[in-house]
């Protein structure tokens, strides 16, 4: 159930940034941008959430942020850089910016460090939803270091981790098949409601800025709400996000199916497709008015992306990028002689 929730939402994550440059011009295609935007990103950080450990942090999991989101961003960061050189920007390595997709892993190691803290408290959750909403109030939360969206939308990491607090899963894997259809139609429905309802009201969406709202990357001053209410309107979305969340992994197969294995790859669909993508959105490829068939063709072409990446052969290539080891890096003696450092012996670190 996990990996398919796993692929199909990174799926989406690459369909959302393949049709970005439709947008401006198309309303079916900000439509069906937005109702992706309602909740992908969401489902993307809940999953997340709910595989995170929330114990004191050993060595094991000290050394996995580290190789496992760390040194993918150094690696990625350095590439998009040289990237942006080449193609006649200025040479400026800064780690402080995260390019385009890559703030994500600023924001999973933040949350990853940052949940065993949190949890010691009575009521994470809610107080996770009350940093997001007051993070928007300030502007000096920015993207630098994606504070903005490390702190937005962390309520949807530590939701994650409530899920598996609840054991949630386990019932439900053991609901009768008809009990679980029932719960699969009202998930249904919701959806259908939503992308019925973002096409009737698409301009209202427009005027509103909502998908500057969805990406929680700015304040609420810099989108353009200066009242002392523009909280709430993050908050709306905070918990219709969850909401749909829920709806999404109700809908998701219970059993193993073809695109199960590639669950496991989905750090490499999220930051090898930008590099697809990349032409797209810097040329004037799809800029202007588009014929209607090219909103589902992008959209097909941004599922064989998701499904060429999760291939052994792919992985087998850009493993040393995406899951760096670098054994040089860490100390090869497991204690120091005053015992501040004390590590478990190397072959139980991976």
């Amino acid at each position: 159930m996990w990996d398919n929730a796993r692929w199909i939402a990174i799926t989406l994550v690459v369909i959302g940034h393949g049709i970005l440059p439709l947008i401006g011009e198309s309303n079916s295609a900000y439509s069906v941008y937005l109702f992706i935007y309602s909740f992908h990103v969401a489902v993307f950080v809940t999953v997340s959430g709910y595989f995170a450990k929330s114990g004191p942090p050993n060595a094991r999991a000290l050394r996995q942020v580290l190789t496992d989101i760390v040194f993918p961003f150094l690696i990625f960061e350095t590439i998009w850089t040289i990237i942006k050189w080449l193609l006649g920007g200025e040479f400026a390595l800064d780690f402080a910016t995260a390019s385009w997709t890559l703030w994500f892993l600023i924001a999973l190691a933040v949350w990853r460090i940052v949940l065993p803290y949190l949890v010691l408290l009575r009521y994470p959750l809610l107080i996770a939803i009350a940093i997001s909403i007051g993070a928007g109030y300030t502007e000096s939360i920015d993207s630098t270091f994606a504070l903005s969206r490390t702190f937005g939308m962390l309520p949807f990491f530590v939701f994650g981790w409530k899920l598996r607090q609840w054991q949630l899963t386990g019932r439900w894997l053991e609901l009768r098949s008809a009990v679980a259809w029932r719960w699969r139609a009202g998930a249904i429905a919701l959806f259908g409601a939503t992308l019925v309802l973002m096409p009737l009201a698409i301009e209202t969406w427009r005027d509103l800025k909502l998908r500057r709202f969805m990406l929680y990357d700015e304040s609420y001053q810099a989108i353009g709400y200066d009242e002392p209410w523009s909280g709430a309107i993050r908050l709306g979305l905070l918990l219709f996000a969850m909401l749909l969340s829920v709806a999404f992994l109700v809908l998701m197969p219970r059993g193993a199916t073809w695109f199960t294995p590639f669950g496991t790859a989905t750090m490499y669909i999220y930051l090898l497709h930008t590099f697809v993508l990349f032409p797209f959105r810097e040329t004037e490829v799809l800029a202007g008015d588009q014929p209607f068939w090219v909103l589902p063709s992008m959209m097909l072409f941004c599922i064989a992306i998701s499904i060429v990446l999760s291939l052994k052969p792919v992985r087998r290539v850009f493993r040393p990028l995406v899951e760096p080891r670098a054994r040089w890096m860490f100390r090869p003696e497991p204690s120091t002689a005053t015992g501040t450092i004390v590590l478990p012996p190397d072959g139980e670190l991976r």
